[in-house]
This record gives C-alpha cells, sequence and structure tokens, in this order.
C-alpha cells in the first residue's frame, strides 16, 4: 500500500505559490535576474572574457488567462518556479486572439526580447509551433497537449498526458463518494485531451458500478462540451440546468469556464444541496473554497503540467534540454491521477482509489483513451 500512495503522492504536485506579479492582458513580467561579478583580479586576468548571456524562460497563455486556476495558472507555475530556484528572468504573454497568427506573434514577440525557452499550453499551439520552430533555430519550445505528428523540431519537446487515466480515478473516487446518483461532465473545447478526461471519467464510473458496489447514471444530456474555456457565466448556466435536473456531481474540464461551474457547485452547498464539483488539470480544492473551511470539490484529475514545465525549464537552463521528441505520461509515470489527500474523501475511499490506481500502472486496469461505445 505504502508503494501505491507513493505512486499517486507523485501525481499530487506541490505548486508553488502563484506570484503576484503585473498581469497586463498583453504581457505580465516577473524578473528574478541574478548576477555574478567577477572581482577586479579575475578582470585583469582576463579581460576579454564574454560571460554567456543568461537563458530568458516565457510561456504564451492558451485561450484563457494565466490566473485561470487551471491550465495555463498551472504551466506559468512550473516555468516560475524553476526561474526562481535559478535566478533567471521569467515572462508571459497573452496572445490578441487565439488564431495561429495570434499564437505565432505571440512567440516571434518573446524571441523578439531574448526568450529562448518558451512553454505553449494547448492544442491550439500546433501550427504556430510548427512555424516557430522552422523560422527560430535556436529557440527551445515545448508544446503542452499534443503530439506533433507533423513533425517535431530538433529543438522542440511535444508532451501529452494520458488524461484517460486521470479522469478514469476520479470516476472511481466519484462513484464510490455518491454511491447512488448520477453525475454530469462540462468540457472546453471538443479536443482531444478534453476528450480524454470525459471518457476516463465515464470509465471510471462504469468500472466502480461493476466492480464496487455503486449505482451511478450517466445521461447523455448532462455530457457537453461548452466551446470555450473563459466562460466563467456558461459554466455556472451549465452546472444550473445539470444540478436542478437532479445531477449529484459535475466534472468540469473546462479551463475558467469550468469555474463557473465549481461556482454554483459552491453556492449551492453553502444553501444546503448536497452537489459536489470535480476540477479538473491541478488540485482544485482550493478554488472550490466555501470561506468555512470547507470546499466543493470532491476531487480533481491531475496531469502534471506544473512538473514537466519546471522540468524542462531547468534542462534548458542547465543545457539538458532535449529536442526532437514526443514524451506521453499518465498514471505509471507518477504524472496523472487524483490528489493523494481530499478532506471530502475518506480514507477508506482513498485506499480504494490507490489500489484502482496500481492495478492502472501494472496494466491489470487499461484505460481506453477513444470514446468507443462511451458518451461522446
Amino acid at each position: 500500500m505504502k508503494k501505491t500512495l507513493a505512486i499517486i503522492l507523485m501525481v499530487c504536485v506541490v505548486f508553488s505559490v502563484f506570484v503576484g506579479c503585473s498581469k497586463k492582458e498583453e504581457s505580465a513580467k516577473t524578473t528574478t535576474t541574478t548576477s555574478t561579478t567577477a572581482t577586479a583580479a579575475a578582470q585583469a586576468e582576463a579581460p576579454k572574457a564574454e560571460m554567456k548571456p543568461q537563458l530568458k524562460v516565457g510561456m504564451v497563455t492558451d485561450a484563457g488567462t494565466i490566473d485561470d486556476r487551471s491550465f495555463n495558472q498551472g504551466t506559468y507555475e512550473g516555468v516560475m518556479r524553476a526561474a526562481e530556484e535559478l535566478g533567471l528572468e521569467c515572462t508571459y504573454l497573452r496572445p490578441a486572439g487565439t488564431t495561429t497568427t495570434d499564437y505565432f506573434t505571440a512567440i516571434s514577440d518573446l524571441y523578439d526580447q531574448g526568450f529562448r525557452f518558451i512553454a505553449c499550453p494547448g492544442y491550439l499551439f500546433v501550427e504556430a509551433v510548427t512555424q516557430a520552430q522552422q523560422v527560430y533555430d535556436d529557440l527551445m519550445l515545448i508544446i503542452i497537449d499534443d503530439a506533433l505528428a507533423t513533425g517535431i523540431g530538433d529543438k522542440t519537446v511535444a508532451i501529452t498526458f494520458r488524461e484517460n487515466e486521470a479522469g478514469f480515478l476520479a470516476g472511481v473516487a466519484t462513484a464510490l463518494k455518491l454511491v447512488e446518483g448520477e453525475v454530469g461532465f462540462v468540457g472546453g473545447l471538443e479536443i482531444p485531451a478534453v476528450q480524454k478526461f470525459n471518457w476516463g471519467f465515464q470509465q471510471g464510473v462504469a468500472y466502480a458500478n461493476a466492480n464496487l458496489g455503486t449505482n451511478i447514471a450517466m445521461n447523455a444530456n448532462n455530457f457537453v462540451y461548452s466551446g470555450s474555456f473563459a466562460d466563467l457565466a456558461l459554466g455556472q448556466q451549465l452546472a444550473t440546468a445539470m444540478y436542478d435536473s437532479g445531477v449529484d456531481a459535475v466534472f468540469a474540464a473546462a479551463g475558467g469556464t469550468g469555474v463557473g461551474v465549481i461556482n454554483e457547485a459552491k453556492n449551492r452547498r453553502l444553501s444546503g444541496e448536497d452537489v459536489w464539483a470535480i476540477g479538473v488539470d491541478v488540485d482544485q480544492y482550493s478554488v472550490g473554497d466555501m470561506g468555512n473551511g470547507e470546499s466543493c470539490i470532491l476531487t480533481s484529475a491531475m496531469k502534471d503540467v506544473a512538473g514537466v514545465a519546471y522540468d524542462q525549464a531547468v534542462a534548458a537552463a542547465n543545457g539538458t534540454f532535449q529536442g526532437g521528441r514526443h514524451i506521453e505520461l499518465g498514471v505509471a509515470e507518477g504524472r496523472a491521477g487524483i490528489p493523494v489527500s481530499n478532506p471530502n474523501l475518506t480514507p477508506e475511499i482513498e485506499a480504494k482509489v490507490a489500489e484502482v490506481a496500481e492495478l492502472v500502472r501494472s496494466g491489470a486496469v487499461v484505460v481506453q483513451a477513444t470514446g468507443d461505445g462511451l458518451i461522446k
């Protein structure tokens, strides 16, 4: 059991405290640059020595904002953590829109400012990253959530997660918590990363129904995609309709739109209703804080976006960055799952989910990454 819990614990990345840097719409910069000044004697001995320019690390946000308390924020916190530890200059840019041109322009703007490591979190960056890796041969890029099947540049790392596995464990935990009832799902854009969360969640609920004595219903009308990662009001509206129809817990995989779902769950719990929200990407327990020491977040389906952003930024700074490859991560690598602990889950539920996670890790339980036979 200790081994299994350790696997889950690896998934529960302790995200660095979000630094209160300037949040201008187009650019916000936090600088933690350190420098080493040579002594007069050293300068005299090597007057012509040139110091290697210090790496600058940056990020371009995907649809949504840097403080979405989800995918964008988690990625930036990883880059920021590396910058703070290594004394690097760090910033982010929010594109003017969500077109390839908008994303490429933001990448170019950072490059022109001297940034040579840029994190691009999201499927929508595919074309912009493809262009940038061809134009800037000294730019280290990471793209999260796409494998760049059309070609990965020599200085690009493409990172994807098995979100279906994280969704699966969240589904098991949700079913065990409710025992009986109904669940729903609100996604952002209907893209592979979001779809896999949905499909894995459904499989987790079904697994619990078949093997763990639960009886949880899933109605296709309550599994929807909002088409947005930044519409808080729409998320709350969709959640309202689901809770009014009898849904007990809604899995929100929709960035800022998902925060609207969480807000509706929070309001209803404060009024006495026994409903829940399931978070995504990061541990969103604090997002569901109701101000009374409790949270409406039952659990969160997590992928270690902060960890991979941190790892790659550190590698870039240390000269160990290995481009030209695709990395896929899931439960077996300790990079996907649910938080090791949540006050809304009993120790018995957490232990049971840990057992199931071990089955996934070992391959005894395989979570499909497609929508075959599921609510799509």
